[in-house]
């Protein structure tokens, strides 16, 4: 296949009143608890976006350990490719210098963005604004930092079992620990946003996020009529379709269809809307591929904490071009080495984002783009990101006896198991 929560106010939803999805057991859930020791429990919202398992906690990794298995000689012709294909060749000889690994400043250059479904966490250790220790669900230890990226740091929001909504500065929390979701929640965000959206590059079913923020039925959509400004609940819209660049027209429950202007949401404005996946991932579509999205109860809120417990190396074997077939552990970029971790890559200016637990094969075609090929039999060629082109720091496979590095340029094909 070729392819913040802006509402008005927040509506609580008790398990009499929502009863159109069988388990709320895919929303986050979990303890927070602050600098003073006051506790909070309850489901979670991270600032005004992620609400459910599935959603990507984005951090920086502090440091990339994976450099300590090269050669000085790899190192070297890894920093003399890399900053070729980043910054080109004139600018290389322009600036003249040479550049060594044991300098931080450049070091920065190999360390990678961290990111992972919440899913995957235990705990988050919080011990500044922008340093934080993650703990994955195996009990497997990282240290991150939130340059970059607004999950660390955000305001999170609890529907305390007792209190009902808090808002919690980042600057006051201590820890946050992550629990098993009830099946059946009292009180919650708002019902999945669910539907098919129809595109450029096909047609696909799953989860959805709007301009990269709405995910729940209480978002609401803002736009102008030539009467006035509208704020809608999701809750209440059928179907949205675009109108050119600038406008849309949107169809509610009731039958009325409205079109919309002057706003982010329904204009080319919108950062992209994104649709989770099963087998697949997370497909970010921009403004000008998206043609229509029609909204449909979710079968359920996605899956629950247990099922992301399994945390995995990324196995399997990597073909070289002399003919070597290696077998082993891999890191992916020098970097990725966990099935939940992700490969980026965009079609046609659609970015996909999968989890490598979804990926059987990767395949170079040329300087800039691979084939991929996911283990539910889909095809993607993707281009235009570090993971699949020439900017690739490389793969590095502990075999039984040997960690054994690989340039980029020198991969013909990665097979993941």
């Amino acid at each position: 296949m070729k392819g913040i929560f802006k509402s008005i106010a927040i509506i609580f939803y008790t398990v009499a009143s929502a009863g159109l999805i069988a388990q709320d057991s895919g929303f986050i859930y979990g303890k927070v608890t602050t600098e003073d020791g006051d506790v909070y429990e309850g489901p979670l919202r991270w600032g005004k976006e992620e609400v459910f398992w599935t959603d990507m906690f984005n951090a920086s990794k502090e440091d990339n350990r994976n450099l300590d298995y090269l050669s000085n000689r790899e190192r070297e012709s890894l920093e003399d490719r890399y900053y070729s294909t980043r910054y080109g060749n004139g600018v290389m000889r322009l600036m003249n210098v040479s550049w060594d690994f044991n300098d931080n400043d450049r070091d920065n250059d190999f360390v990678h963005q961290f990111a992972c479904e919440f899913g995957n966490i235990k705990s988050l250790d919080i011990r500044s604004r922008s340093r934080v220790y993650l703990e994955l669900q195996d009990g497997t230890d990282i240290e991150i930092d939130g340059n970059g990226y607004n999950d660390i740091g955000a305001k999170i929001r609890v529907l305390d079992r007792d209190l009902g909504l808090v808002s919690l500065s980042w600057s006051r929390i201590e820890e946050i620990e992550f629990l098993e979701t009830p099946s059946r929640l009292e009180e919650k965000f708002g019902e999945p946003l669910y539907g098919t959206v129809e595109s450029d590059l096909g047609t696909f079913t799953g989860f959805v996020q709007w301009d990269h923020d709405e995910r729940v039925g209480t978002d609401v959509l803002d736009g102008d009529t030539r009467d006035g400004d509208v704020s809608i609940p999701f809750s209440k819209i059928e179907s949205i379709e675009r109108d050119g660049y600038s406008s849309s027209i949107v169809k509610l429950k009731s039958g009325r269809e409205l079109d919309l202007r002057g706003s982010n949401d329904v204009n080319d404005d919108n950062k992209g809307i994104i649709v989770t996946v099963e087998g697949m991932g997370r497909i970010d579509l921009e403004w000008e591929d998206f043609d229509k999205v029609t909204f449909k109860n979710a079968p359920n809120s996605g899956p629950d904490y247990g099922a992301f417990s399994k945390i995995e190396k990324i196995k399997g074997q990597v073909e070289v071009d002399n003919g070597d077939v290696l077998t082993g552990e891999i890191v992916y970029d020098l970097d990725e080495e966990y099935t939940f971790e992700v490969l980026n890559g965009e079609d046609n200016d659609t970015e996909y984002i999968i989890p490598f637990r979804n990926v059987k094969s990767i395949e170079p075609r040329s300087s800039d783009r691979a084939l991929v090929v996911l283990k539910n039999g889909d095809t993607i060629t993707m281009e235009d990101a570090q993971d699949v082109s020439e900017r690739n720091q490389g793969i590095l496979v502990k075999t039984t006896n040997d960690r054994v590095y690989i340039p980029w340029d020198r991969v013909r094909k990665v097979t993941i198991r």
